[in-house]
């Protein structure tokens, strides 16, 4: 029998030719494929593997093309081209990458009027109009006389000339056109936090402030030594009781009086006091949640000085002010508790100005004064709904890049952000404490 022609060439068996053929084509074809994308550290990545029916989210994951903004806000990045590789570059060399939750339309470098106030075009809608020309008389005001405020040693009231006004600046001239300002501590920065919260959140009680950098050279030396300081825009109207030892209120009201007025649903019964008589009821929900969220009685300067200056809700350290000024102490007899810092405008005095909001949120959550919220019934609608959104610490972010120079000094969101998780935290906890206890909202008061 003739032998086969794939024996006589020594091959075992035509299929072996055929396998040999395709290995060689496989061969040359991955010599002109693209290299696989590598990670962090020259590997390829490892293929997706989808997750197993335990690990599935409650919920399906948005896809990345859709832009997911539940507090109306502009979605991250819209409109921003930025070139390939760039923001790797600006995190090799060290600088944070740029918010999401911030439009940053000014650059810091330019002309002094443009460092101090940054509105880039849009202006949040949480601060009207008279609050923007407020603003900008403050930071960009001519100082142009000062005076010392009364029982306020650190404090300096300045009077300022704005470039466009038509009358000549005079220091001799009274703060009654509302053209003056306070020069704070610069400790006492928070105040100007306190301001854009409390237009975020839609309470309207606080008086405007900037933080601003001086100077002027008729200023003492420890006011223009570069230090940022809060500067607050003085309400020529505020009405203050005639009586020297009690000057910071508009009215004399008690602890007792105050909670029997919160019981009844009605004005404070105190014959005359025209004073306390005209503040709305709701106003007292507006103070106690504000003060709620500002409270830390780990500093000198307390935003709880207001309903609570003895400190008779939490167990103060011996340190502070109301243990050494022995106040404490009176928290055994509420009769001679009282409230401080209840004022009003002449021009609407039937609603709170709040002032002095120096605080700082950092007192642990097993201390919080709850005291502070007691006799409270309901809170305004506009605030509890913000709390709830989610939107707290986005929209103050925003609102606080108004102020270029506050947000230079704080390190700018990085530095911001941690007192704004403070800050929503507490919203979360007045919000249990609304649910426990069954409480309600009202609907806002006009601005």
């Amino acid at each position: 029998m003739a032998q086969r022609p794939w024996r006589r060439t020594g091959l075992k068996h035509p299929s072996l030719v055929a396998l040999v053929v395709l290995l060689a084509l496989a061969l040359l074809a991955l010599t002109y494929l693209p290299s696989l994308p590598t990670g962090d550290h020259g590997r390829a990545p490892l293929p997706h593997v989808a997750p197993t029916p335990a690990s599935l989210p409650l919920a399906p994951r948005p896809r990345r093309d859709v832009a997911i903004t539940p507090c109306g806000d502009k979605p991250p990045n819209q409109g921003t081209k930025r070139r390939r590789g760039e923001g790797r570059r600006l995190r090799e060399r060290g600088a944070p990458s740029p918010s999401p939750c911030v439009e940053q339309p000014c650059r810091w470098g330019g002309s002094p009027q443009e460092d101090r106030l940054c509105f880039g075009g849009t202006i949040p809608p949480w601060l009207s109009e008279d609050d923007i020309q407020k603003m900008k008389l403050l930071a960009h005001g001519q100082v142009v006389s000062k005076s010392r405020v009364p029982a306020h040693g650190q404090v300096l009231r300045v009077r300022l000339h704005a470039d466009g006004d038509t009358k000549p600046a005079s220091p001799e001239e009274d703060c009654g056109d509302g053209r003056c300002g306070l020069i704070k501590r610069p400790t006492d920065l928070y105040e100007v936090v306190a301001f854009h919260l409390d237009r975020v959140l839609g309470l309207n009680r606080s008086l405007p402030a900037v933080a601003r950098r001086f100077s002027s050279p008729i200023l003492p030396y420890s006011y223009t030594n570069g230090a940022p300081r809060p500067l607050i825009w003085w309400a020529p109207d505020i009405q203050h009781l005639e009586d020297t030892n009690n000057d910071q209120n508009s009215c004399a009201l008690g602890w007792l009086q105050y909670q029997e007025m919160l019981r009844s649903h009605s004005v404070a019964p105190v014959a005359g006091n025209t004073a306390c008589a005209s503040i709305q009821r709701g106003e007292w929900g507006r103070l106690a949640l504000f003060d709620f969220l500002l409270q830390d009685p780990k500093n000198l300067l307390q935003v709880h000085d207001r309903l609570d200056r003895y400190c008779c809700g939490f167990e103060p350290d011996a340190s502070e002010p109301c243990m050494e000024e022995m106040l404490h102490e009176k928290c055994r007899n509420p009769s001679e508790l009282v409230l401080v810092h209840i004022l009003v405008r002449r021009s609407t005095p039937s609603r709170l100005v709040f002032i002095d909001n120096a605080g700082r949120p950092q007192q642990p959550e097993a201390k919080l004064n709850f005291r502070l919220l007691q006799g409270i019934d309901s809170f305004p609608e506009t605030a509890v709904a913000m709390l709830r959104s989610g939107c707290l610490g986005r929209r103050l972010l925003k609102s606080l890049y108004m102020d270029q120079e506050l947000w230079e000094s704080q390190g700018g969101a990085a530095g911001l952000r941690p007192l704004l998780q403070v800050l929503e935290r507490r919203g979360q906890i007045l919000l249990r404490y609304l649910q426990e206890h069954n409480l309600t909202v009202v609907r806002d008061t006009p601005r």
